[in-house]
């Protein structure tokens, strides 16, 4: 318990000497975009800062991989929820070189989890109840792909606004480097 006691303490301080202050925005993104990346550490801060954006200027949606994985579930909510009740007028999808959920080595995150008190029987109920464990723990082998995928799920669902553009990046965790998978407005031209 260190930690939480570090971080109430850190948080008296900062709510005592108003450095909140530094962080006041609106609810509503100021750049009017929605951002769909990696939880990686790396990206914390590089993530908006190595596309010119501050606080408050995006909506900013993080997971493992940066990927959706079900059509309806929090990810993709979290986006439709951008757009139409938070004012986001663009989607930015951005993968990362060196991602953790590349080529991820499932059967050792349930050797892990066995080792930490998972139960075989809990693992048998979760794949009788239809979830493939593979799937729902596996990642990607190609990070550009993972981008295009998440792109042609977010276009293909029926709740989506065929108006919005649609970026896909992939960032350089290292040097914060962008590589463009898609340019949104193309698409949309191509659309049209």
């Amino acid at each position: 318990m260190p930690l939480l006691n570090d971080i109430l303490k850190f948080n008296a301080s900062f709510v005592d000497n108003k450095d909140y202050e530094n962080f006041i925005t609106t609810k509503k993104p100021s750049a009017k975009a929605v951002l769909l990346t990696c939880m990686d550490t790396r990206l914390t801060e590089l993530s908006t800062r190595a596309l010119g954006f501050k606080n408050g200027d995006v909506k900013v949606v993080k997971n493992a991989g940066a990927t959706i994985s079900h059509p309806y579930g929090s990810t993709m909510r979290s986006l439709l929820v951008a757009i139409y009740a938070l004012g986001a007028e663009e989607i930015i999808i951005m993968g990362h070189k060196d991602c953790g959920m590349g080529n991820l080595d499932v059967d050792s995150v349930v050797k892990t989890m066995k080792e930490r008190g998972i139960t075989n029987q809990t693992f048998d109920i979760i794949e009788h109840s239809g979830i493939n464990i593979q799937n729902f723990l596996g990642g990607f082998s190609d990070v550009t792909a993972n981008v295009k995928s998440n792109i042609e799920t977010i276009y293909h669902h029926p709740l989506f606004d065929q108006t919005v553009p649609i970026h896909g990046l992939v960032i350089d965790p290292h040097n914060g480097s962008l590589e463009v998978v898609q340019d949104g407005y193309k698409k949309l031209n191509q659309l049209t």
